[in-house]
This record gives C-alpha cells, sequence and structure tokens, in this order.
C-alpha cells in the first residue's frame, strides 16, 4: 500500500474514533501475513499463544448476541441484577472514595458572564469536545464498534448508525447506571515493574495468575478494571497515542468471555500491533459479548488505594449521561471501599 494511501487510512481511522474504518483496512495485509505465515513472531513466542483459528473462534462461536433477547441493547450489562448491586454495596466498610476519572481539558470552553441587579452575576460554560479517542475517560456503547459481521446483536451498522445518532445499542440503555462489584487486577505490581510495555503485552493467563496471587476471584457481572501502568510509562518519557502501543493482547479477550464480566476498565487499551492481525483485538469484546468498555480509565490511584486497603474488590459506580442516539458518554466511575 503506498505511503499516502496508508497515511490518509490512518488518518481516516483517527478521525472516526475507535471506529477504526481505516484500520480495518490497514488490517487486511496484516491477516493475510498471518495465513501465510508471515507475521510478526510475537505470536509464536510463548507456546501458551493460541492458533489463529482459536483466537478468530472466540469472536464468532462465543458470541453473547441473542443470549439475552435478539432485541436486547445493554449486552452483559444485564449480568448486573438488583441482588448483584445490592451485594456490591457491601463491600463498603469505610467510605473511601477513588475517582477512576482522567483530568480532562476540553478542546473548547467558552464562558458566559451575566450580570444581575445589584451588583450580582453569574457565568455559563460551553463545553466542545470529542470524548471518544485515547484522552478522555469515557464509556464505549454498544454500538460505537463493529466488523465485518455487523454491530452487537449482528446488527447492520449503516441501517442503525446515522449522523443523527445510534438507533439501537446507544449509551441510554444504560440510563439506570451501571452499579457492581470492581475488581481490580494491577499487572505492574504483579510483574514488579512500573508499566507494561510494548514487547510484552497483558495476556489472559496473566489476568488469571493476577487474580489468585491478590486473593479475588472475578465473578459474572464483575467490573473489571485493569491497571497496565500509563501513569508510569508517560512519565519514563514515552508517548501513548495511536499507532503501536503497549496494552492487553487478544487472550484478554478469552479472559473477559469466561468469567462473564459486564464491563472493562483499562488504562491501557489493546496492544497493537497485533499478531493476530485484527483490527479489534480486545475492543471486539463490546460488540461480540456486549462488554461495555471505559476508555482512558485512571487506575493508578486506584491501585493505590487496593494496596493501602489490602483488597482488591470494591462498589464501583459508572453513571453515563442518559444521552439519546449516543455512541458513548463521559464519565466519572467512582470506586468505593
Amino acid at each position: 500500500m503506498a505511503t499516502s494511501r496508508r497515511r490518509f487510512l490512518a488518518a481516516v481511522g483517527a478521525a472516526a474514533g475507535s471506529a477504526g474504518i481505516g484500520g480495518e483496512l490497514l488490517a487486511r495485509p496484516a491477516r493475510a501475513a498471518v495465513a501465510a505465515g508471515t507475521a510478526p513472531p510475537a505470536a509464536q513466542a510463548d507456546p501458551r499463544m493460541p492458533s489463529q483459528a482459536e483466537v478468530e473462534s472466540w469472536y464468532t462461536d462465543r458470541r453473547n448476541w441473542g443470549r439475552w433477547g435478539d432485541d436486547d441493547q445493554k449486552g452483559a450489562v444485564n449480568l448486573i441484577t438488583p441482588e448483584k448491586s445490592a451485594a456490591a454495596a457491601g463491600l463498603v466498610a469505610n467510605g473511601r472514595k477513588v475517582s477512576l476519572s482522567r483530568p480532562f481539558e476540553p478542546e473548547q470552553h467558552f464562558l458566559r458572564i451575566s450580570p444581575r441587579p445589584g451588583g450580582a452575576g453569574a457565568v455559563s460554560d460551553y463545553y466542545g469536545f470529542i470524548y471518544h479517542g485515547q484522552t478522555m475517560t469515557h464509556v464505549d456503547a454498544l454500538c460505537h464498534m463493529w466488523d465485518s459481521d455487523g454491530m452487537w446483536q449482528g446488527r447492520d451498522p449503516e441501517a442503525e448508525v446515522t449522523t443523527q445518532g445510534a438507533a439501537f445499542g446507544a449509551v441510554g440503555a444504560w440510563g439506570d447506571g451501571i452499579i457492581t462489584r470492581g475488581v481490580l487486577l494491577d499487572v505492574p505490581r504483579h510483574r514488579g515493574e512500573p508499566h507494561v510495555t510494548p514487547e510484552r503485552p497483558v495476556q489472559g493467563w496473566e489476568l488469571e495468575e493476577i487474580a489468585q496471587a491478590q486473593g479475588v476471584q472475578v465473578e459474572p457481572g464483575d467490573a473489571l478494571l485493569v491497571h497496565s501502568g500509563r501513569e508510569a510509562y508517560v512519565r519514563a518519557g514515552n508517548q501513548y497515542a495511536g499507532g503501536d502501543r503497549p496494552g492487553l493482547g487478544v487472550t484478554c479477550a478469552k479472559f473477559i468471555r469466561d468469567h462473564d464480566v459486564s464491563l472493562l476498565g483499562w488504562d491501557m487499551m489493546d496492544s497493537r500491533p497485533d499478531p493476530y492481525g485484527l483490527a479489534f483485538p480486545v475492543h471486539g469484546v463490546l460488540f461480540n459479548y456486549g462488554v461495555a468498555l471505559i476508555d482512558n480509565a485512571l487506575l493508578e490511584p486506584l491501585a493505590e488505594a487496593c494496596a493501602e486497603e489490602g483488597r482488591y474488590a470494591f462498589f464501583l459506580m459508572v453513571l453515563p449521561l442518559n444521552a439519546m442516539r449516543g455512541t458513548g458518554s463521559p464519565v466519572n466511575p467512582i470506586a468505593m471501599f
């Protein structure tokens, strides 16, 4: 592919947020390389790495489409029953609260100052921003992504999503909030290293090992928070942005499905490049399993709080804006101990 065309497709993918139109096209040569046996050797570097067929089967044979009805728009959030939420509230012992939201300065911020009689006054704000991407903490709705088989429930994105919004799988389906038990898995603490590196992505079996070492079990309906050390990575002089980046490998998707996770929150997202040539190695849990995603979560303070509290399970409240037809929402998740 010509360099200019590759840059154009990459720009299209970035402009479309994580919808990845350009990313999907760029991934096709990678899939061909895998099939031809010329893919990067990372996939075969560890004997625990699955085959291409195994990986693809996770997103075809294990989909949750139809599990809660063909017209369901909540996805794996259905696993958070009233009993599940009530039990999670029972984890609150001392009332310590930790925000998982990354500080954000809107791209556009205008103020209108309105004077009132007698020297009084008031001020109003206008915010303008695109929350999808790698800066603002936000939740992805089920309509936000898709592959060649369709979006959540196999729906056709061309029929369900227009410039006026999403008619199916919009964030308003979670208007009552996502309130459940949260579990943090702290990868840097387990590895004894400050952060995850590009050459060593987080793997599903590693999440199993971390959970066991931390003395916590990931249960159906739980919100899984994976701390990879993004803040430490940036402090070390690295840039966390588009293109190649450290993060979670595709085997984490199997862990998420095996444990019936309802929500995934992460500070580092899909590791790139993916040795299997997938456009959405872990983001695919959104439209295949119906798992809500909190992108760009700030997890370093939560990891510190868990270590200080001596436990890695807590009460978690995620309250998206009740935005009709929205593909997601800015969010300020709160963990409470």
